[in-house]
């Protein structure tokens, strides 16, 4: 049996976390943050929304039932490094083709096991999000903290065109057989493959969208063209779309002022619905601002009340920013969800136009389906849009 190579992490603020190596053999900085999911580390290895990040889980033992390529969120990971407790010995699943070591190996991904992490976790709740450094390579801790102090800021950094499509494509990635959807709007004709058979033209913007919500699109009664970030109102315009989807993607929403402009274009004239990012572009397009939260919200069980309804559900969440609520006041819009955990904007509707977003993640790959009825609700905005009724 081969000796476990060791491995470090280190924060910016000097904290110095040993362990073990597995992954790629490498030297990494990033932004260290935290994902209390108790499953789904595939899906979120593989969410362009944490790209620049080191995502450190929650959970005790991670990597017990391997990687399936089903369940990939992109192409590759994007994220930058990988921290957990345990990296589990076995992996034990029917559907599994190759081992989280390997995977990540493939991919040039270092990884860190064998730290406290409850300890790592708790110091960025109370410190914050950090910058830090991950290295599985012969390196000091004194270079390990320095190259995480030298590593640039999450505020201000604009990752999404490393992220987004470099072409618009129309999404024939989906698998009706294995993605379909809990809920549909009442009076739906469904074809033989269980999808609306009247469907409408989406013009889905790429910020760093996971697959999943174009599978949760398609199966909710959309054709779905996906744009990257940097496609303009009048690109957009030319393929006359029924209406417009704003995707989740990482980084500093303030930065994103040529998207801002983009949004704010098309708000008259398309039903819109924005998830994460694109609730974050929303509120810049009417001319509200962001605010960089302590240390986010990332896991599958953030609680969120529609003010509303009173309805409270359960949610997946990954984000590092949030709406100021006073910022968008006498912008248009109506705050409609909250956090319950502290009490930041979750969702917001416009008063005049058909438009919603919210800023969690209602596709829920990995997370619970509570929220998979926006996509009903979307699904029946544009449908009353184009018979003409609002």
């Amino acid at each position: 049996m081969s000796t476990p190579k060791p491995a470090i992490l280190a924060l910016e603020d000097g904290s110095i976390f040993s362990g073990r190596a597995f992954g790629a053999d490498a030297t990494v900085s990033g932004e260290c943050v935290f994902n209390t999911s108790m499953t789904g580390y595939q899906e979120i290895l593989t969410d362009p929304s944490y790209f620049g990040q080191i995502v450190t889980m929650t959970a005790v033992q991670i990597g017990n039932y391997g990687i399936s390529v089903e369940d990939n969120e992109a192409a590759a990971p994007k994220c930058t490094g990988f921290v957990v407790r345990e990296l589990s010995p076995v992996v034990s699943n029917w559907r599994s083709s190759l081992s989280l070591d390997d995977f990540l190996k493939r991919h040039g991904i270092p990884g860190i096991s064998e730290i406290d992490t409850r300890a790592l976790t708790k110091k960025l709740r109370v410190d914050g999000a950090m910058k830090c450094c991950l290295s599985t390579l012969p390196i000091t801790a004194a270079e390990a903290v320095r190259r995480a102090k030298s590593w640039q800021d999450m505020a201000g950094a604009d990752y999404v065109k490393d992220v987004t499509t470099k072409v618009p494509f129309i999404w024939r990635g989906d698998d009706p057989a294995n993605h379909n959807a809990p809920y549909l709007p009442v009076g739906t004709t469904m074809n033989a493959a269980g999808i609306p058979a009247k469907k409408f033209r989406v013009a889905a913007f790429d910020y760093g969208a996971k697959y999943s919500i174009y599978r949760k699109l398609v199966h909710h009664g959309f054709e779905v063209q996906v744009f990257p970030a940097t496609a303009t109102a009048e690109q957009v315009r030319e393929h006359k779309p029924d209406a417009v989807f704003l995707s989740n993607g990482p980084g500093d929403p303030s930065a994103l002022t040529y998207i801002h402009r983009t949004v704010t274009n098309l708000l008259p004239d398309f039903p819109m619905f924005g998830i994460c990012l694109g609730h974050q572009m929303l509120t810049h397009a009417l001319g509200g601002t962001t605010f960089k939260l302590k240390f986010g919200h990332r896991g599958g069980n953030q609680p969120v009340k529609n003010l509303e309804t009173g309805k409270v559900s359960i949610t997946a969440q990954n984000h590092g920013f949030a709406t100021d609520p006073k910022s968008i006041e006498a912008r248009g819009a109506k705050i409609t969800e909250i956090n319950l955990n502290d009490n930041t904007v979750e969702g917001l509707r416009h008063t005049q136009l058909p438009v919603f977003s919210v800023q969690y993640h209602p596709e829920a790959a990995p997370g619970p389906n509570d929220a998979d009825p926006l996509f009903v609700d979307f699904y029946k905005m544009v449908e009353a849009r184009k018979a003409g009724k609002i």
